[in-house]
């Protein structure tokens, strides 16, 4: 199963240092089709105007990751913690039983990122930050595995859950065997995705939905960049 999300099809809002477009509801943005998928609760496609950013707020129970496309994030969190996220690069933060933090673009350029929320398979858990570097090579037969619930990725959440992503040099071609359900985001170009005779072209900022456990392929039409999200049912 393949089901293809335009960029188009999003939900946007735009407060002037912040544009955002959802790809499920969100803040003031509500579509009752649109309320997740699985354990996926939010991706949000956000480009942040420079010397701003969101200012301290609290979250609950929630496993939220931040992966930078272009730019730089600065973090810091009422338990300490400090940090900058370059692009290519991904943050976490288990918010647990409470954890207020601030995101900044502190440089005069925009920053462009995702953020993704994941419901935790546990509530109550001690709030933590954590943020990794990853290669910038263009990847060849496989996906990097950035985050995972299981200690098998650098970056760690309190959920079943895996994130891979990569860059593809135009007419690379791999394929991708899921776990769970799937969430493909395509960062920059093109991508085509195949599932058995199923076929759908992607385009910078497009999505697509993908059946639980299945394999498909992935050809880049064009140099690109894309996030699978392998995602548990809620």
């Amino acid at each position: 199963m393949l089901r293809h999300i335009h960029y188009e099809e999003l939900g946007q809002a735009n407060y002037g240092w912040l544009n955002a477009h959802y790809h499920f509801s969100f803040a003031n943005y509500y579509n009752p089709l649109r309320m997740g998928y699985g354990a996926l609760l939010v991706v949000n496609d956000d480009l942040i105007a420079g010397q701003s950013g969101f200012p301290p707020h609290g979250h609950k129970d929630m496993e939220i990751i931040t992966y930078v496309r272009r730019g730089a994030i600065s973090h810091k969190d009422s338990e300490g913690n400090e940090g900058v996220t370059l692009a290519g690069n991904v943050q976490v933060m288990s918010a647990g039983k409470g954890i207020k933090h601030s995101e900044w673009n502190s440089a005069d350029e925009e920053t462009s990122l995702y953020q993704i929320w994941i419901h935790p398979r546990e509530k109550g858990v001690t709030p933590r930050w954590d943020a990794a570097e990853f290669p910038q090579e263009p990847v060849k037969d496989q996906l990097n595995l950035l985050v995972s619930g299981d200690g098998s990725a650098p970056l760690m959440i309190h959920q079943d859950a895996k994130i891979f992503a990569g860059q593809l040099l135009k007419g690379t071609e791999l394929k991708h065997q899921l776990e769970k359900l799937g969430y493909l985001l395509v960062s920059q170009g093109r991508v085509t995705v195949q599932q058995g005779e199923n076929v759908v072209a992607l385009k910078k900022g497009d999505a697509c939905e993908i059946g639980f456990g299945e394999t498909f392929s992935i050809l880049s039409t064009t140099d690109a960049e894309i996030l699978v999200l392998d995602i548990p049912n809620a």
